[in-house]
């Protein structure tokens, strides 16, 4: 039997556990280890203790944690829920108020924790009920909060990018630089969608009622807006900023932001021990679920490999009509439907591996490519039946949101991601101007 096909039926095997309900290191392992000595004997163990050394030594994963204990201790202190309510109030008697500022606390919980679930959960618990008790349409409430919670997949910090910086060998400057603008398009897009719907179905997203407003004098929305709005945004900046004006690494720059974070917390008065205690322990399983899966593809990568792997894919892409393009439009398809099954995790250590050798041999530009991938995985968080988005709204909607509610409202999120998709698809530039400025 060819090697070839030793390395297919790996494919396979590994598909076939993750769908058995093993957890997916463990099916990395396991197949990479079982195809890797049926290939090339004992020989594999020489190579897999230097691999995973490799994950566990490198520096740049230090910000990883660091970004993580970031983000976590923003969401645990609460902050979150103040800027929702001050931007909320900001919007004053609008149709659609709300649902802009659910789509701005998205952006800067994304820019603050790069994780999707904390944004998701703590944007759910806050709003969704709020917005039932005033009318809005259940579908859009649902879908609002569920795309907000995903731009953390995009717009820097975002644990996606360092895993692709890994994964691509790009540097996780230039990611970040690359990134920024296409999220902030996807959001403005949001937005825009948003104001067009207020504009035509006005009643189902009406304004906060008039003795809410009155409840909290303007005096008082601006205040709150300078105390619990612009130190995060100061913050993200400030982190942001040293990363891809190059004066600070992204480890230096996310310890500055862990360090920050916990100074906004003392300073606004909601930091105690419980929230450290639960902060650090939700950075620790975090991390280790990540770096883990890491490790694991290691594995499964080094297997693959040597059974050929590469030529096989090789072979694979040039039967494709349409050269680049067409290999470029089949991956982005792939990535799409596999985004209704699998994590984005999975996807990028279990696909990308795979396929990125040929598009770094034909010269394509793998920061546009990886901007590209990760808006793509993007759209994994919000796509039925499997969205993880959908599965963390639904874990804290009230009773009477039901399944079908939260399916049926991320559609139209789904769309405008597909079209933000396809903007940097046919214009690079909206991702690869910026890295050039900056000079990265």
């Amino acid at each position: 039997m060819g090697l070839e096909i030793l390395a297919i039926i790996m494919v396979v095997s590994l598909f076939a556990l993750i769908l058995a309900g093993i957890p997916v290191p463990f099916a990395l392992a396991v197949s990479g280890i079982l195809f890797g000595l049926v290939g090339f004997g004992t020989d594999l163990f020489n190579l897999i203790p230097m691999r995973i050394y490799g994950v566990a030594t490198n520096y740049t994963m230090l910000a990883i944690p660091l970004f993580i204990f970031m983000g976590v201790l923003l969401e645990k202190s609460r902050l979150a829920e103040r800027m929702l309510d001050v931007i909320g109030h900001m919007s004053g008697k609008r149709s659609g108020g709300m649902a802009i500022a659910i789509i701005l606390v998205g952006v800067l919980m994304g820019a603050s924790t790069g994780i999707v679930a904390a944004t998701v959960v703590t944007v759910g618990l806050i709003s969704l009920p709020t917005l039932l008790r005033r009318n809005y349409d259940k579908r859009l409430a649902c879908g609002t909060i569920c795309a907000a919670g995903t731009l953390g997949q995009i717009i820097p910090p975002s644990l996606v990018l360092i895993i692709l910086s890994d994964i691509s060998g790009t540097s996780i400057g230039s990611l970040f630089a690359a990134a920024l603008i296409p999220g902030l398009m996807l959001a403005g897009l949001y937005l825009l969608y948003i104001w067009v719907m207020a504009r035509l179905r006005p009643q189902t997203m009406p304004p906060i009622p008039q003795d809410e407003r009155d409840a909290m004098p303007t005096s008082q929305v601006w205040l709150d807006l300078l105390k619990v709005v612009l130190p995060p945004i100061a913050l993200v900046f400030a982190v942001l900023g040293s990363i891809i004006g190059g004066i600070a690494a992204p480890t230096e720059a996310a310890s500055m932001g862990a360090l920050g974070a916990l100074l906004l917390v003392v300073l606004s008065g909601r930091y105690s021990f419980s929230v450290l205690r639960e902060t650090v322990i939700s950075t620790f399983k975090i991390t280790g679920m990540t770096l883990f899966v890491m490790m694991m593809a290691q594995i499964f990568s080094l297997s693959f490999r040597g059974l050929g792997g590469d030529d096989l894919i090789d072979s694979l892409f040039a039967f494709l009509p349409g050269g680049v393009w067409g290999a470029l439009i089949f991956m982005m398809v792939l990535l799409f439907f596999l985004g209704f099954f699998l994590d984005w995790i999975e996807i990028s250590y279990i696909v990308l591996p795979l396929m990125l050798p040929f598009f770094q041999h034909a010269g394509v530009d793998i920061v546009w490519l990886s901007i590209l991938v990760a808006m793509n995985l993007q759209m994994s968080f919000l796509t039925p039946p499997f969205g993880w988005s959908l599965f963390y709204l639904k874990g804290v909607a009230p009773k009477e949101v039901k399944t079908q509610d939260i399916y049926l409202g991320v559609l139209p999120f789904i769309g405008i991601q597909a079209l933000a998709l396809t903007l940097v698809i046919v214009f690079p530039k909206i991702a690869t101007w910026l890295p050039g400025v900056v000079g990265w």
